[in-house]
């Protein structure tokens, strides 16, 4: 069978998911509140089981090298994969644990076709962790649903040396936007309705480098270590303003009000930069980031703007005004900035 797997955009909430985890060692951390949608681009595969084997073919961001991995079924050789990390590793992690879990056969990708950005925050590598999760779910009907595959999928990625959050699986929803709350180890999922009016976005891969690890060590460390005043201000944003943005964002979202979204976005930045770069200014202060935010000719063409994932100098989002204006702020960055890269990403009515 033929597989479709999106990418997903963290619009508001990023880094809140695995700090919510942090209550269930201390309840006066704020729970997580993250809102999600899948976007256009994805991860495309044929899927069918194999008697012995985890067998993927893939061409990753349109390249026309192929790259291929074989491994028999077996759980050991499968954990030894996923805990050496690299682009086959997440693969494996999920085979493991399905395998280790349920009675089935292995199975057979060809990850014919990829146009999801690798490595900006838009959780490719979930991406294909749920894909994984659903090519066994649905070949060998094993009648989990879309929670179970999300599970399975978020315990095969932290199988390999990845240090995600619970929030990249929302990719198993594809489009449907959601919010998501994070409170120790339960996480609750809230359906949000379509907006009134239909949303244009714009994301931009900066064509830069970051180092996510980093990032995600650091922040870490302030719900680890002895607090100080940097761990506060992490905490405080990732918790009581967080919360309060995401809140309003979800209302907004809904009611298709563009002009309310890009000035929480404004926002989210401002006060992220505000609390959260002295935690790690090396990878947090981003300049390529912040002047294509506050790039002037882009400013009549968008109601806000915000770093994505784990911020940093990887990718950016806007919202446009319209479709018109996310056509003309397109034109504008690949003029202006040719190393960057836009997706267009509609949120339907």
């Amino acid at each position: 069978m033929k597989l479709f797997v999106p990418g997903r955009l963290c619009l508001f909430g990023e880094h809140s998911d695995w700090a919510g985890r942090y209550r269930a060692m201390n309840f006066q951390i704020e729970k997580g509140r993250t809102i999600v949608v899948g976007i256009n681009q994805g991860i495309y595969a044929d899927v069918k089981p194999h008697p012995t084997h985890l067998i993927i073919k893939t061409t990753l961001n349109n390249e026309s090298l192929m790259q291929s991995f074989q491994l028999h079924k077996d759980q050991k050789k499968l954990l030894a994969e996923a805990r050496r990390g690299g682009v086959f590793s997440y693969v494996a992690g999920v085979a493991y644990q399905i395998i280790k879990n349920y009675s089935v056969g292995g199975l057979e990708i060809d990850n014919y076709f990829t146009d999801l950005p690798i490595k900006k925050g838009l959780s490719s590598s979930a991406a294909i962790c749920v894909l994984v999760a659903r090519a066994f779910n649905l070949l060998y009907d094993l009648k989990l649903n879309m929670r179970d595959e999300m599970e399975l999928a978020y315990q095969g990625e932290v199988t390999t040396p990845s240090s995600c959050g619970r929030m990249d699986q929302a990719c198993a929803y594809g489009q449907q936007p959601i919010m998501m709350i994070f409170d120790g180890e339960k996480m609750d999922i809230i359906k949000l309705n379509s907006p009134k009016k239909d949303l244009f976005f714009v994301i931009v891969d900066l064509g830069e480098g970051k180092n996510t690890q980093e990032i995600l060590t650091r922040l870490n460390k302030c719900y680890t270590e002895e607090l100080n005043q940097i761990s506060e201000n992490v905490q405080h944003y990732l918790g009581v303003i967080n919360a309060d943005i995401t809140q309003q964002a979800a209302l907004a979202l809904q009611k298709g009000d563009a002009e309310k979204i890009g000035s929480l976005m404004v926002k989210a930045q401002t006060e992220f930069d505000k609390y959260m770069i002295p935690a790690c200014p090396s990878q947090l202060t981003s300049p390529v980031l912040h002047s294509l935010l506050n790039y002037s000719r882009l400013q009549e063409y968008i109601w806000g703007g915000k770093g994505v994932g784990s911020q940093g100098d990887g990718t950016a989002q806007f919202i446009a005004k319209d479709e018109k204006s996310q056509k003309q702020l397109i034109e504008i960055v690949n003029h202006d900035f040719p190393k960057m890269q836009c997706l267009k990403l509609l949120v339907k009515a």
